[in-house]
């Protein structure tokens, strides 16, 4: 996994989205275009001339079907995955080798009943919350260090989020 200051060339320039519950528990959504259980949090590509901010809420809704979020934290750094041998030259044409994301903390601020996975561009069959430890075993292999790079670098906001929920709570 390499760490970049802008796309690598020769990877898909994307977004991915860390949405966090109002509880502190992070949005996983199950592919549907995968025969194995695979579970990820949104992501997507970035189009010509559009900003990763722009392009990270705009998936939000086209994958997800929600605009019931803020965007809280930005990733330093952009974070690259090579496909697997068995994809090399299958996906997206064969153009790209991997992708190459900038990642954007958000804030749900719905409820869930807001998301809706049944959109134009329908990438999940199944949704649900879970604990940010729980991200890493929940990922295919591939994209395992680079959801690992993300939840420690969003872990401060994610707890911070948790421990005010747990405040409010008490």
């Amino acid at each position: 996994m390499a760490k970049t200051d802008g796309p690598t060339p020769g990877y898909r320039p994307c977004v991915g989205l860390m949405l966090i519950g109002p509880d502190g528990r992070v949005f996983v959504g199950r592919r549907d275009d995968i025969t194995a259980a695979a579970w990820q949090m949104p992501q997507g590509g970035i189009g010509k001339g559009e900003a990763p901010r722009a392009a990270a809420l705009r998936e939000l809704a086209e994958e997800i079907g929600t605009d019931k979020a803020e965007v809280i934290a930005e990733s330093g750094r952009w974070l690259d995955y090579d496909l697997p041998d068995h994809l090399q030259g299958k996906v997206w044409k064969g153009r790209w080798r991997g992708q190459s994301l900038k990642w954007f903390a958000l804030r749900f601020v719905g409820t869930d009943m807001d998301i809706r996975l049944d959109t134009d561009h329908q990438e999940f069959l199944d949704w649900r919350w879970v604990a940010l430890d729980e991200l890493s075993g929940l990922i295919v292999d591939f994209k395992r260090p680079v959801y690992d790079a993300v939840v420690e670098e969003f872990r401060p906001v994610v707890e911070a989020i948790a421990a005010k929920a747990g405040a409010e709570s008490s």
